[in-house]
C-alpha cells in the first residue's frame, strides 16, 4: 500500500457514538473500529496511507436476520426504523459503496484521513420538540 500511496476505509457504525439497548459488545466493538480508524491513520500518514471510517445507520442488508431476527421481523425493522431517519428512509448498500468509493479517490478525498463520517440519515440529529 505504501507504494500505491493507498486508502483503508473501515466500516463501523453509529452505534460507536450511541449506544443502544442489548447491544453493547456491537457498540463497544464498533468504538474500537473508530479508535483503530484514528490511531491507524495517526500510524500510517506518513507513509502516504490513509484511513477512514463510514459509521452508517440502519442500511438495508440482511445484517438484521444475521443477528438473529426472523426475515418478517427484520423487514418490519426496516420498514419502522425509515422513520428515525429524519431524510425519510433507510439507507441502501450503494448509499456506503458510493462514500468508500469517494474516500478511496486520492483526487477527491486525498486530504481526508483519520475520519468517522456519519452516514446516517439524519438519524442522530436531534429530535425537535413540538409545542403545542
Amino acid at each position: 500500500m505504501q507504494d500505491s500511496k493507498g486508502s483503508i476505509v473501515n466500516i463501523s457504525s453509529i452505534a460507536s457514538q450511541r449506544p443502544g439497548k442489548g447491544a453493547a459488545a456491537y457498540c463497544v466493538s464498533k468504538a474500537a473500529v473508530d479508535m483503530l480508524t484514528k490511531a491507524s491513520a495517526l500510524e500510517l500518514a506518513p507513509k502516504g496511507i490513509r484511513v477512514n471510517a463510514i459509521n452508517p445507520a440502519t442500511v438495508e442488508s440482511n445484517f438484521h436476520v444475521s443477528a438473529g431476527l426472523k426475515p418478517e421481523q427484520a423487514a418490519a425493522y426496516l420498514a419502522s426504523s425509515a422513520a428515525l431517519h429524519p431524510i425519510g428512509r433507510v439507507g441502501v448498500p450503494a448509499d456506503v459503496a458510493e462514500l468508500c468509493y469517494f474516500l478511496t479517490d486520492t483526487a477527491k478525498s486525498g486530504w481526508l484521513t483519520g475520519q468517522c463520517i456519519l452516514l446516517e440519515g439524519g438519524r442522530l440529529l436531534p429530535i425537535p420538540v413540538v409545542q403545542n
